[in-house]
């Protein structure tokens, strides 16, 4: 049974490393080259898998090479597949360059923007606990649309986390029900621009004022949350990390592991170190191949794998 849904984004990621500045003229350049599973919805739902929630995906793949690729890779992960959504446009395909700690993304939306919203509100059904929406400015239907996601959730007792993602736009234009969401998980530069505020703290208050929990990533910093307009503002820090190999899919890691203790019933902080255990670990390799386990994120944090024992 399907504990928790995942809406959004699907596509295959192609990670460059090394010379990865174009040059034209027919210039070889020397790049290491990595095939991994990508989006945002994709790359969550996959870790929740990997920290043992029963976990599926809604999202819109077109019906080519890609899309059979997207597949086989989220069956690998024992990511439920029945609510995905056959597009007739080809399967989208991001390509990152990636350069020490920075990178640029080059990405050909294709299928991921023809999301059925309709048909995602169907996949939530009895035994769906949870619903975590991702990718709101690449997926114009859930940003427009995603209050029927929130009712339909509501609807079977469902809580309701969103990871907006960046705006590739960069106007971060705010959904009228994003704050009736009961978790939020921007990082600092989304959290900011969503709230108008450029202070991180005042940001993730000024989004928790309807009653939200608001996870915050800070990157080497570790992560701060509130839950709720007059929640204490929690910091934690974040664990060591191993060598960084790739830091794609590292929030939507993040994601995964506080989802995971949120759902567990941990306190604020020991979710929060979760997620920070779970996004770091999963620098260690490329794509999926580095997120952890619930072992291994539980012992990553310090925290003990029999508190908050899910019911």
């Amino acid at each position: 049974m399907v504990e928790v849904l995942v809406v959004g984004d699907a596509n295959p990621d192609l990670l460059l490393d090394g010379d990865v500045v174009p040059r034209f003229g027919q210039a070889e350049q020397d790049v290491e080259a990595t095939v991994a599973l990508g989006g945002s919805g994709a790359i969550a739902a996959a870790a929740l898998a990997r920290l043992g929630v029963p976990v599926a995906l809604a999202a819109a793949v077109g019906d080519d090479d890609l899309g059979r690729l997207v597949r086989a890779r989220l069956a690998e992960r024992d990511v439920g597949r029945g609510a995905l959504q056959p597009s007739t446009r080809p399967t989208g395909l991001s390509v990152h360059l990636l350069r020490g700690d920075d990178r640029a993304i080059l990405t050909s939306a294709g299928a991921i923007a023809d999301l059925d919203v309709a048909a995602a509100c169907a996949a939530i059904g009895p035994g769906v606990r949870h619903v975590h929406l991702a990718s709101l400015y690449l997926v114009d239907a859930l940003a427009a649309r995603g209050d029927r996601v929130l009712a339909a959730a509501r609807a079977v007792g469902a809580t309701v986390s969103i990871d907006t993602n960046y705006d590739p736009a960069g106007r971060f234009a705010v959904p009228p029900w994003l704050r009736d969401a009961d978790v939020l998980l921007p990082n600092a530069a989304e959290a900011m621009a969503l709230s108008g505020r450029d202070d991180v703290e005042a940001a993730a208050r000024d989004l928790a004022a309807g009653g939200a929990t608001v996870a915050v990533k800070l990157g080497a910093d570790g992560a701060l949350a509130v839950a709720g307009p007059e929640g204490d503002v929690v910091r934690v820090a974040a664990p060591p990390a191993p060598p960084v190999v790739d830091a794609v899919g590292a929030g939507d890691a993040f994601d995964a592991g506080f989802l995971r203790g949120h759902l567990d019933g941990r306190p604020l902080a020991d979710a929060l170190a979760l997620a920070c255990a779970c996004g770091t670990l999963s620098l260690r390799d490329r794509g999926e191949r580095g997120q952890p386990t619930l072992d291994e994120a539980l012992a990553h944090a310090g925290l003990g794998a029999a508190e908050g024992a899910r019911p």
